[in-house]
C-alpha cells in the first residue's frame, strides 16, 4: 500500500468530474482524478456522443429515403447495424482519448481503479488486488449515475436492455417496445424506429415527454406517430416474460385494462439513480436521499473537504449541468482558500439550464414552461411562431416544427423557451443566454436576426408575444 497528497481529488471522470479536475489545475492545485472504467465517464463512452452518432446515422439515412424530394436520386438504400454502431464507439473511443490528452496537458495524475471515501481528506484506490491510499484537502464525488431498475424490470443484456445495451444492439429488432418516454427513451425509440422497427413506447404520464412544455409534448406526440411509433400513454409496464428469442410485455392501462404485447427487445429508459453504492458514503455520515447525495448551490455536502456534484446529485440529469456545477465548486474552494481573482461566483441557476432532446424533430428549452409559470402566479403573454412560417426551414425541407415563448407581461422577463423542430438544440443557446443576462422582450425584439436563418424564428416569437408578428 502506498500513499499519494494532492490538492484536490475527483473521483469520476465524467463531464463533471474532468472538467472540475481541470478547472482546479489551471487555478494551481495539484490535482488527481479517480476512474474504474473510461475517461470521460457515461456521457463520452456510454450517453450524450454515441447517442448522438448514432442518431446522426438514421438522420443521414431519413435523408437518403426522402432523396427525391431534393431532386436527388438514391438506391439501393440500407444500412449496416455493425458498422452504424462501430461508427458510434469509435467517436467514443476518440473523445475519451481526448480527455486522456487534457488529463496531461493539464498535469492531472489520473488513478486507475475503484475509488471509496475512507474518511474526510482521504481516499481509497484499489485495483488488481493493489490498494493505494490518497490524501486531499478536498474531495469532489462525482461518480454520475445510471440507468434505474425496478424489481420487476431488470435488465439481462439479451432481451431487456438499458441505454449501455441498446448502444451496442445484439440484434436488430424487428418488434422494440420502450419503457419511458423521456429523452433517453425516446432518442432511441427514434433512433430504432428510422432503420425499420415497429417500436411502441409505453409512458405512465399523460404525455410523452412530461417534462416539456405541454403544447410542445402535444406536438411532439403527433408528429411521432406519424412516423409511425405507437405511444401508449396512462399505461405501464407491470410484468415482463422473457421467451428463447422475445418478451411478453404486460402493458396495464390506468383504469385496470391489459394487454400483452410481444417484442424482440425491450428498452428501459425509466430514469436514472445515482453512484452512491461502496464509496464510502455511510461511514462518513454523508447524507442520500432517493438514490442521491444530498449537497448544497455550491456542492458542499455537509462534512468538511467533502464535496458532490453531477448526476449524483440529483436533476437535472445533464452533462453542461454537471460541468457547469464542477467549474463553480472548484472556484468556491480556491476563493475560500484566499484566491482574490476568482470574482462575482454564485451557484448555478438551475432554471437557466437548457435541456435537449435529440429525437426528429428535436425538442429543446429553457426555462419555465406556460402552465408552471401561471401556477406561480405570472400573468403572460405567450408568443408562437412555425416552421412553415421561415424561408430557410421550407428550403431546407423542415417545415415541421415551431417556437414558444413565454414572458411575464409586468415586466417583459423571459420566464422560457420551448421549440421542437429541426436543429433546435443548437438554437436554444441563444434563448439560454437571454436569460443569463436577464433579458427582456425590449432588447429580443432590437436584436438583428442574420437572414435566412432558422434563428429568425426566435425573433418572430417574441414579436408574437407582443402582437408585432411579421411572417405569420
Amino acid at each position: 500500500m502506498s500513499n499519494q497528497k494532492f490538492d484536490i481529488v475527483v473521483l469520476g471522470s465524467g463531464p463533471g468530474g474532468y472538467v472540475a479536475a481541470i478547472r482546479a489545475a489551471q487555478l494551481g492545485f495539484k490535482t488527481a482524478v479517480i476512474e474504474r472504467e473510461n475517461l470521460g465517464g457515461i456521457c463520452l463512452n456510454w450517453g450524450c456522443i454515441p447517442t448522438k452518432a448514432l442518431l446522426r446515422s438514421a438522420e443521414v439515412f431519413h435523408n437518403m429515403k426522402h432523396a427525391a424530394d431534393y431532386g436527388l436520386v438514391a438506391g439501393q438504400l440500407g444500412f449496416d447495424l455493425d458498422k452504424v454502431v462501430a461508427r458510434s464507439r469509435g467517436i467514443a473511443a476518440q473523445l475519451s482519448g481526448g480527455i486522456k490528452h487534457l488529463m496531461k496537458k493539464n498535469k492531472i495524475t489520473v488513478l486507475e481503479g475503484e475509488g471509496a471515501l475512507v474518511s474526510p481528506g482521504k481516499l481509497s484506490v484499489e485495483k488488481d488486488g493493489k490498494k493505494t491510499i490518497v490524501e486531499a484537502n478536498d474531495i469532489i464525488l462525482a461518480t454520475g449515475a445510471r440507468a434505474k431498475e425496478l424489481p420487476h424490470l431488470k435488465a439481462d443484456g439479451n432481451l431487456v436492455w438499458t441505454y449501455r445495451h441498446a448502444l451496442v444492439p445484439n440484434v436488430m429488432p424487428k418488434k422494440l417496445l420502450v419503457i419511458g418516454s423521456g429523452a433517453i427513451g425516446i432518442e432511441f425509440a427514434s433512433f430504432y424506429n428510422e432503420l425499420g422497427a415497429d417500436v411502441t413506447v409505453v409512458e405512465m404520464m399523460d404525455r410523452v415527454m412530461p417534462v416539456e412544455d405541454e403544447e410542445i409534448s402535444a406536438f411532439a406526440l403527433k408528429s411521432f406517430k406519424s412516423q409511425g411509433l405507437n405511444i401508449k400513454l396512462n399505461a405501464s409496464v407491470t410484468k415482463l416474460d422473457k421467451k428463447k428469442d422475445s418478451v411478453v410485455c404486460t402493458v396495464e392501462a390506468k383504469g385496470g385494462k391489459a394487454e400483452q404485447i410481444e417484442v424482440d427487445r425491450v428498452i428501459i429508459a425509466i430514469g436514472i439513480d445515482g453512484n452512491v453504492e461502496n464509496i464510502g458514503l455511510e461511514a462518513n455520515k454523508i447524507k442520500v436521499d432517493r438514490g442521491h447525495v444530498v449537497a448544497d448551490e455550491w456542492g458542499h455536502t455537509g462534512v468538511k473537504g467533502v464535496h458532490a456534484i453531477g448526476d449524483l446529485t440529483g436533476p437535472p440529469w445533464l452533462a453542461h449541468k454537471a460541468s457547469h456545477e464542477g467549474v463553480i465548486l472548484v472556484e468556491k474552494i480556491a476563493r475560500d482558500k484566499g484566491n482574490k481573482e476568482i470574482k462575482d461566483l454564485h451557484p448555478i441557476d438551475k432554471g437557466n439550464i437548457p435541456g435537449c432532446t435529440y429525437c426528429r424533430p428535436q425538442v429543446a428549452s429553457v426555462g419555465m414552461t406556460e402552465k408552471a409559470a401561471k401556477e406561480k402566479g405570472f400573468k403572460v403573454k405567450v408568443g408562437k411562431f412555425p416552421f412553415i412560417g421561415n424561408g430557410k426551414a421550407i428550403a431546407l425541407g423542415e417545415t415541421e416544427g415551431m417556437v414558444k415563448t413565454v414572458f411575464d407581461a409586468k415586466t417583459g422577463e423571459l420566464l422560457g423557451a420551448h421549440m421542437v423542430g429541426a436543429e433546435v438544440t443548437e438554437m436554444i443557446q441563444g434563448y439560454t443566454v437571454a436569460r443569463t443576462l436577464e433579458t427582456t422582450e425590449a432588447e429580443l425584439m432590437h436584436t438583428v436576426f442574420p437572414h435566412p436563418t432558422l434563428s429568425e424564428m426566435m425573433h418572430e416569437s417574441v414579436l408574437d408575444a407582443y402582437g408585432k408578428v411579421i411572417h405569420m
